[in-house]
């Protein structure tokens, strides 16, 4: 006789309605079940990331009623001055998928911006909800990935000097950024050299400050941005700088809108075709310069 199989498990349990779902403030206590809600997307455990994420950003999320212990749901909420915020690490427990949760998340961010512009980067999963919040698609960002070869050389302009950056810069790197990437990231940017693995900078003849780009690791990947400079040469520089210096493959997220960047990078040993959405809500465009602005520091971030 054939045993009889075992039984299915039940299914887990339906939540209160979202809207009665209490909302919390996250702390670096909570980073474990960040990781572990992240894993079970499919994620890698960012705790680097994610530690930045905690302390630069408010992150907030809901507790599982099924699982103690456990996330149901999260969100980074990272504020820019007065002006932007940005959302990011939008997740809910596969198992409480499409019952609302992930709206009534972020309607709770929403609520709290006030007038600010809101700005993120949409996965193809996320974005019908964004659309349904009042998010509007202003372009797109593609992940490449790979060891940099420094094949397709990147030199730059003539005269342009580039150098690690000290403490002395960051006003310099904080000056520049604020037109560049069109708000206020201060409280983020001073954390940058403790985050980072290398900071440099870019000077033209005369010492004037023309870019500056970052690497940081994460997990088995050295992402490198932010990343702004007057020109694209300068930004290659810079990036081909960092990328030749890289502990580990590569990770850049590229804007189409920088022609001929993406091109640059495959012909450097980088590849990829995972597109995500910027989406921005209350203004017609991301802030900034985006002639200038070539890296995100991260897509969670901006």
């Amino acid at each position: 006789m054939t045993p009889a199989s075992a039984p299915s498990p039940p299914p887990s349990p339906p939540p209160a309605p979202p809207a009665s779902l209490p909302v919390r403030v996250l702390t670096l206590a909570d980073l474990t079940a960040c990781l572990d809600l992240a894993a079970e997307h499919g994620w890698a455990r960012e705790e680097h990331k994610w530690r930045l994420l905690l302390t630069a950003g408010r992150g907030v999320g809901i507790d599982a009623p099924d699982r103690p212990g456990t996330l149901l749901a999260t969100l980074v909420l990272t504020s820019y001055g007065e002006t932007h915020r940005c959302i990011g690490m939008v997740l809910v427990a596969a198992r409480f998928a499409r019952r609302g949760v992930g709206r009534h998340l972020m309607r709770h961010a929403l609520d709290s911006c006030g007038g600010a512009a809101v700005f993120l980067t949409a996965t193809a999963n996320g974005r019908p909800l964004y659309e349904r919040l009042g998010f509007a698609p202003v372009g797109t960002v593609t992940t490449l990935r790979g060891t940099f070869t420094g094949a397709a050389p990147a030199p730059a302009p003539a005269g342009t000097v580039l150098r690690a950056a000290t403490a002395a810069d960051i006003p310099a790197i904080l000056a520049y950024d604020r037109p560049v990437f069109g708000a206020d990231r201060t409280e983020l940017l001073t954390r940058l050299p403790a985050f980072a693995d290398q900071i440099l900078v870019a000077h033209a003849p005369g010492g004037r400050l023309t870019g500056y780009a970052a690497a940081w690791p994460n997990e088995t990947t050295t992402v490198i941005g932010p990343a702004l400079a007057d020109d694209q040469p300068t930004a290659r520089a810079l990036v081909a700088r960092l990328a030749a210096a890289a502990p580990m493959p590569v990770r850049f997220d590229v804007d189409p809108r920088h022609p001929g960047l993406a091109d640059w990078l495959r012909a450097n040993g980088l590849t990829g075709d995972y597109v995500c959405t910027l989406m921005v809500r209350g203004a017609p465009d991301l802030p900034g310069d985006i002639d200038r602005r070539f890296a995100p520091l991260s897509v969670a971030l901006g």
